[in-house]
């Protein structure tokens, strides 16, 4: 029988071969056939799984670099909120573009505004404010005259005074106990004595041992000063007499039902308007039904009111659902400017109103993603969040260089400047986006201002609106800074008297008033505010008293 050697690469000879023997050749050669393939398999089986375990652990190590680079930017990003300076400020934000180009374009784009875009009763143009020379003249003055003496002026020809300075002196406060004593006058008449008292002015607690100067000064210093009631305990135990801060509290209390009325009728003048803003902040109410100690309760604030007649009204509330915008826009008919928080979306819905976003929001979240990115050198290209500051910065610009023009010059400005880069602005983000990072906090940032686009651009569709939610934010800052000292309320009646208080100190200082002397003023005339009239005369923009 003649075989093939197995090395030998051509064809096999089956000539000479049985029938049987070429079976079982081809048997054999089938076998090793197949072998090699079953080996072959395996082989290119164990490829595809290395190549596969390869590939998930290229995408295992890819997912885990991600995740420590957003580690990592958070980690910067909590280091420089517990350490570094709170200004949004970036050091280069004046290189990312050429500013000075874009002022030079908005002078000229004002110069080309005819006269009568001019509003008749717009705001005159305010000067830039200048440093402060000497000592306000609305200050008590004292003359200190130095002379000479008799020996020194003997035989001059004439004297005279020169004012040489002036100082500034503080008076320290001290405590006064008024005794009031009323006359009364005894009449006889048939026998009978009829007893006539002078008139006794009406105290706006009843039985209260405060006068109204010092309720006065206990809710500035808490509410505008931020000063807990432990600490103005002291102070006036320095000054001769202890006031328990429970009998401060207590007071603050009562007063609440004092002002509800006067909070009320701001609330329907301030509703009464077209554009309200809106804001929230957390506060820790440790006796609240239902909710334990340690949850977050909420402080709203709502700021606006019609020209000339601003209001900023605090309202306390457990939640913050949407019922709660319901039941405090409940008759408001207009544009309501807030941040992207949804609870808004339903008094949106249901009343109809034009919502409109807070770009400071926005710019907010870019500046929190550029200070958390790692550092770069002098030469290092600009992140992604930078670029997007530089354009918010442009829209920034302009408001800036419009601020004293009238609505209608604002709205002009806006329609040819602020939307052309807005457009800008949206199609860089709408090209970067899918490259950047998912889950870091410049894509949040992204991804938020793509989803709020709509609600960030409105406020280009009137002169008169804001670009950002900047006055409810600088209303509701002075609560969040008390709110350090005094940590918590103790109660709801708590909550609810401070959000009163809030709201009669930061709508006094909307109107110009010095929140001390506004409150002392109602304080005077309040128990007697019987009417509508009464209640009326007590508004902010009602009073006659000294505007700051």
């Amino acid at each position: 029988m003649k075989t093939t050697p197995d090395n030998a690469t051509s064809n096999p000879d089956f000539s000479g071969l049985s029938a049987a023997e070429m079976v079982a050749v081809i048997s054999g050669l089938q076998q090793q056939l197949a072998s090699k393939e079953e080996a072959f398999l395996n082989q290119e089986a164990k490829l595809k799984s290395q190549a596969s375990a390869l590939e998930q652990r290229d995408q295992a190590i890819q997912s885990r670099d991600a995740r420590i680079e957003i580690l990592e930017e958070l980690l910067r990003h909590k280091k420089i909120q517990q350490f570094a300076a709170s200004s949004e400020k970036q050091p280069n934000q004046i290189l990312l573009f050429d500013e000075a180009e874009l002022e030079v374009e908005i002078d000229e784009l004002r110069d080309q505004l005819p006269d009568d875009v001019e509003e008749k009763d717009a705001p005159p143009r305010t000067s830039r404010k200048r440093r402060q020379r000497g000592f306000s003249d609305k200050l008590l003055r004292e003359r200190i005259e130095l002379t000479l003496s008799d020996e020194e002026k003997a035989g001059a020809s004439k004297t005279f005074f020169t004012k040489v300075k002036e100082e500034l002196e503080f008076i320290p406060a001290q405590l006064k106990v008024l005794e009031y004593w009323q006359e009364k006058a005894v009449f006889e008449q048939d026998g009978d004595e009829r007893i006539v008292a002078a008139f006794r002015p009406v105290h706006p607690l009843g039985k209260c041992t405060a006068t109204p100067s010092l309720l006065a000064y206990l809710i500035t210093s808490k509410y505008a000063d931020g000063l807990p009631l432990y600490r103005l305990e002291q102070m006036l135990k320095r000054l001769g007499h202890e006031v328990s801060r429970t009998s401060m509290a207590h007071w603050i209390i009562r007063l609440d039902d004092v002002f509800k009325p006067l909070i009320n009728l701001m609330r329907e003048v301030q509703n009464s308007s077209d554009y309200l803003q809106a804001d929230e902040t957390r506060i820790q109410v440790l006796k609240e039904d239902g909710k334990t100690a340690q949850s977050d309760k909420w402080m709203w604030v709502t700021r606006g009111g019609p020209p000339g007649h601003p209001s900023v009204l605090f309202e306390y509330d457990p939640s913050r659902g949407g019922k709660v915008p319901v039941r405090l826009l409940d008759d408001f008919q207009g544009i309501l400017q807030a941040d992207g928080y949804s609870g808004y979306g339903k008094v949106c819905r249901d009343n109809n109103l034009t919502r409109i976003g807070c770009l400071d929001h926005a710019r907010r979240k870019y500046v929190e993603a550029s200070r958390a990115a790692p550092a770069k050198g002098k030469k290092g290209q600009p992140s992604k969040a930078d670029v997007a500051l530089s354009h918010i910065r442009k829209l920034y610009a302009i408001e800036k260089a419009a601020r004293d023009l009238s609505d209608a010059e604002r709205y002009r400005m806006r329609q040819e400047k602020s939307l052309p880069l807005l457009a800008t602005f949206k199609a860089w983000l709408e090209a970067n986006v899918s490259k950047v990072l998912k889950g870091s906090l410049t894509r949040k940032a992204m991804d938020y201002t793509l989803n709020q686009w709509d609600y960030l651009v409105g406020y280009c569709e009137r002169g008169d609106l804001k670009i950002s939610n900047a006055l409810a934010e600088n209303a509701i800052r002075p609560f969040a800074l008390g709110r350090r000292a005094w940590l918590f309320a103790d109660t709801t009646q708590g909550a609810n008297a401070s959000a009163t208080c809030f709201s009669l100190v930061e709508t006094a200082k909307a109107n110009q008033l010095e929140p001390s002397a506004y409150i002392h003023h109602l304080l005077t005339h309040i128990a007697e505010a019987d009417t509508a009239e009464k209640l009326e005369a007590l508004l902010p923009w009602n009073v006659e008293l000294v505007r700051v």
